[in-house]
This record gives structure tokens, C-alpha cells and sequence, in this order.
């Protein structure tokens, strides 16, 4: 899949999966750009968070086994 400067994501999926994503997401009161754009901004948030926790060796206290 190719990388442009747009601002244009395309995918293919199977139509059967398009069609029950559209018809959940219409349940749901919200649309594939709405849903997607929500699902994106947290997982970035998740990603920045995991990349400012401190290493595991950061946490232990000195004297800690």
C-alpha cells in the first residue's frame, strides 16, 4: 500500500465486512470517518503514553530485590 500526502486513506475489504461494519456503526449513531478517526486518536494516545512510562529498572527503588 502505497503513502501519499493526501489526506485520503483507501482500503479494500470484503463487501460482506464493509456492510456489517456500516450497519454497526449506524447503531452505534456514528459514521466509518467518525469511528475511525476516534480508534486512531487512541491508539496514538496509548502509544505515547507506553513510550514515556519509565523502563522497568527505573521503577525499582535502590535496596529493592
Amino acid at each position: 500500500m502505497s503513502i501519499g500526502n493526501s489526506g485520503r486513506i483507501v482500503i479494500e475489504i470484503e463487501p460482506e465486512l464493509k456492510k456489517q461494519l456500516h450497519t454497526t456503526l449506524r447503531l452505534e449513531g456514528k459514521n466509518l470517518k467518525s469511528w475511525f478517526l476516534e480508534n486512531v486518536e487512541e491508539l496514538l494516545e496509548l502509544q505515547a503514553q507506553q513510550q514515556t512510562l519509565p523502563f522497568e529498572n527505573d521503577k525499582k527503588t535502590s535496596g529493592a530485590k
